[in-house]
């Protein structure tokens, strides 16, 4: 430690220098203002790192800036993670007012995504920051320190023991307990010097600072609006009942405390019993201090203080502990010795099935104790320890591997559970699979000697039935939602709303599913007639796309098993100009609508059935908001919400009662494409299984037969017209335009003609939007009253429509509304 940095460190007082570690040390030189970075302690009551700033600008005659950002970019970013952190930024940035300290937020969305904070690392003296040995975090403090040559001061908030004060990783509980008792010992009873407000004023104005963005003011800005700008992952709903922020959090807390602290004891291991805090989310976030929680709860003497200590302390804190001094806290390597070898050894045993990624995230396996619990963390943001453990090692018996059970179980828990992602959850997730505890023999099938806690051995000890209701009864007022038409924006809308809890109904005019990814029939087969194949290039599509193939609804086309005649090429004037296959394409298997399909299982779908209008409900007061009539002016019901999936001038039209949505969505123009499908006796080349057509007014030619699943015994052609040829040709007679079609797909592949066996065309009216029209993927009013999105909202790709659904999704599930209930027995990792 240098001179400069020796003396900083000495200045502080000793409840602060213990807890501080030098994590970059930076060249000694002048700057503006202490930085304090604040990532995962977002409080002001009892923050260490938000005091040693303070400290900090004392000693170096400095004001406090406290920059707080939010990125979309961290692994499982989501309205819900992102509307609790918000909530919570909301809660800190109001008490910071009141303390005259300056505080500067910054979300990032898809205008705005720069690094902001190297900027003001360069600029500050000294940059703080939290101690939070997981990922992101440490991964965005590392690549702050190869971007800047500031010193970076690391604060332990999270811990009532610093975590390097523990002089090496603990795996088991009981000598955790042991080698810390004094310690503990000595700080539990020992209030949190608070610094006068005196002392934390004088500071300079945000507003005079020099500061690379626009901070966001939180205390006028719409949550609900923020998060919608931000491309995350929207399928994932804020959690109704437990809202972020300090405020919240010792609400919470002092309920517990009043109420039901002296039983915990005895009701902490009963999910069907209010016997928990459900404080873990707000400690998680740093929301509420450790500090005053654990002081808190020592200065109550009963059974069940004691025992909520044992969890927050000793459970909680060897956690912390553990990822502390193991980077590899999230991989197979984190599981002890012999564990893997029970684990490794057992790996080839037979498993009960196989079950995708999306089939475990909805919760859709054959184990209805293990699906009620992945409902509790998909609706409720949460789940109850007790149940949580059975929950983690049942997932073993369903993946081809530990190595793959355990991806799995982190994926699901961060995914879902509002406090996913800290130390403390890699201590329940790691459990399951043998840290911090002990062989169990004899071994048993799967599981080896990892102590077993069969699901059907725990759903003997409950009320299944009752506990089922409980995790899966929504928490917010009742909504009515109606989605009109059933393409993949439409399907992926509901399937999203109804996995949530809400009441969706589903409008198709045809009597198909899938919109642009059906499927036509032939005497002979099928036809995929609208979208020939589809990319995933963004993670929040790509994630279902694999569970999809897992699942054999999809399959990469081409495959290459057949060589030249599985390629994608360039065709001009009867010549292979180049091949296409730098991207991977998919396709539905055995037809393109087999996704549809899927997704409509379980879902109310109304078909056919064409709606007309919707308006302004004029019923009596609380009634719902849009009424639907179809052509014939019948009724088809009064709704909450309305999304609709049309192509844009059709969803113009059903909604011009709403012109504030209406007027702008009229103003996206679609082009039309005419298509041909034909069927031959015999294959017309063993070149290319598709081909992109120049110098002709046909743009694209697949063979429909060269795909996964469909039958190869008849060659099947699907031949797409460029938009310019097809507006020309709008309303010429369809059997000639399919003439000409076939005519010119002979002439520019330099395949010898040959008679077709059967012919159809297809006339897509509103085919491919002129350009992406909406970076958040669906246009609505500010109720989310009505929404409209679709491929033409985000993009022309099914990529895009699976966005654009989700994105739709979000706006009614940010609308949601808590009703009053009595604080559920529901609770999330360690206590």
């Amino acid at each position: 430690m240098t001179d400069v940095h020796q003396r900083l460190h000495n200045g502080l007082p000793e409840h602060l220098g213990e807890r501080v570690r030098i994590h970059a040390r930076g060249e000694p030189r002048d700057g503006q203002f202490i930085l304090y970075w604040l990532r995962t302690a977002v409080r002001a009551d009892e923050n260490p790192a938000l005091d040693v700033a303070l400290s900090l600008g004392r000693q170096l005659r400095l004001p406090v800036l406290v920059y707080h950002a939010l990125s979309q970019h961290y692994r499982y970013a989501s309205d819900r993670h992102h509307t609790f952190m918000l909530q919570g930024a909301r809660d800190l940035q109001s008490q910071l007012r009141t303390h005259n300290i300056d505080y500067a937020f910054h979300l990032a969305t898809p205008n705005d995504s720069n690094e902001h904070l190297v900027t003001l690392a360069n600029q500050s003296a000294v940059v703080v920051t939290e101690e939070m040995p997981v990922d992101p975090p440490r991964r965005f403090l590392n690549a702050l320190v190869r971007k800047t040559n500031a010193t970076i001061l690391c604060v332990d908030t999270a811990c009532v023991i610093p975590m390097q004060l523990i002089d090496r990783p603990y795996t088991r509980a009981f000598k955790f307990r042991d080698a810390t008792e004094e310690l503990y010992a000595q700080r539990l009873s020992r209030p949190w010097p608070a610094l006068e407000t005196s002392d934390r004023g004088g500071f300079s104005e945000t507003s005079q600072l020099d500061l690379p963005f626009e901070p966001v003011d939180l205390q006028t800005a719409d949550i609900r609006k923020l998060v919608a700008q931000c491309a995350i992952d929207h399928s994932v709903g804020p959690v109704i009942d437990t809202p972020g922020g300090s405020t919240a959090g010792y609400q919470r807390w002092n309920q517990f405390k009043e109420n039901r602290l002296n039983r915990y004891a005895k009701g902490r291991n009963d999910p069907l019993t209010d016997g928990v805090s459900r404080m873990s989310a707000y400690l998680h976030y740093g929301m509420v201090s450790p500090l005053r929680i654990a002081r808190e709860a020592a200065a109550i003497n009963n059974a069940g203080a004691e025992k909520y200590l044992d969890e927050l302390l000793i459970w909680r804190e060897l956690a912390y502990g553990f990822c502390f001094y193991n980077k590899d806290h999230d991989q197979w390597t984190a599981i002890p010795d012999w564990a893997r070898a029970t684990l490794t050894e057992h790996a080839s045993d037979v498993r009960t099935g196989a079950y995708s990624w999306e089939q475990l995230a909805r919760g859709q396996t054959e184990d209805a104790l293990w699906n009620a619990a992945q409902k509790s963390l998909l609706m409720q943001g949460e789940l109850h320890n007790n149940v949580r453990m059975t929950w983690g090692k049942a997932i073993l018996n369903w993946q081809q591997s530990p190595q793959q059970a355990l991806r799995t179980i982190i994926d699901l828990n961060h995914r879902y559970a509002l406090d996913g992602r800290d130390p403390a959850s890699y201590g329940g997730i790691l459990w399951c699979l043998g840290q911090f505890d002990r062989p169990f023999k004899p071994a048993q099938k799967i599981i080896g000697t990892v102590r077993p806690r069969p699901t059907s051995q725990h759903a003997n000890r409950i009320d299944l039935k009752t506990y089922t209701a409980k995790v899966t009864k929504p928490r917010f007022a009742n909504v009515n939602v109606a989605v009109i038409g059933a393409g993949m924006s439409g399907l992926i809308a509901a399937r999203t709303l109804q996995d949530h809890g809400v009441t969706v109904t589903v409008f198709e005019k045809s009597s198909g599913r899938g919109g642009r990814m059906s499927t036509r029939r032939s005497h002979r087969g099928s036809f995929d007639h609208g979208a020939q194949y589809f990319t995933a290039r963004d993670d929040r599509f790509l994630r279902y796309v694999q569970s999809w193939t897992e699942q054999g609804l999809v399959a990469k086309w081409p495959d290459g098993d057949r060589g030249s005649a599985q390629k994608i090429v360039v065709l001009s004037n009867g010549v292979i100009q180049s091949e296409s296959n730098s991207q991977e394409r998919f396709v539905g298997v055995p037809t393109m609508n087999a996704i549809g399909k899927s997704l409509a299982k379980g879902l109310n779908i109304q078909q056919p059935v064409h709606v007309a209008s919707a308006v302004k409900s004029t019923g009596i007061q609380n009634a719902r908001q849009v009424a639907l009539t179809d052509r014939d002016q019948q009724s088809l019901g009064e709704f909450d919400h309305l999304i609709v999936t049309s192509p844009a001038p059709q969803a113009a039209e059903i909604l011009a009662s709403f012109p504030a949505v209406a007027d702008k969505i009229s103003q996206v123009q679609m082009n039309p494409c005419w298509a041909t499908m034909v069927e031959f006796e015999h294959p017309v080349t063993d070149q290319w299984a598709g081909a992109f057509l120049h110098d002709s007014f046909l743009s694209w030619a697949a063979r429909n037969s060269t795909k996964p699943g469909r039958d190869r015994s008849v060659e099947q052609v699907v031949i797409h017209a460029n938009p310019n040829w097809t507006k020309e040709h709008l309303q010429d007679d369809a059997n000639e335009v399919a003439e000409q079609m076939l005519a010119e797909f002979f002439r520019v592949s330099g395949i010898a003609a040959q008679v077709a066996t059967d012919q159809k065309p297809h006339l897509w009216r509103y085919a491919i939007p002129l350009q992406r029209q909406q970076a958040e993927g669906c246009f609505c009013d500010d109720a989310a009253t009505v929404i409209a999105g679709g491929d033409w909202a985000y993009g022309s790709r099914v990529e895009g429509a699976f966005l654009s659904g989700m994105a739709m999704a979000g706006r009614v599930l940010g609308m949601l509304k808590r009703i009053p209930l009595a604080e559920p027995c529901q609770q999330s990792l360690l206590f």
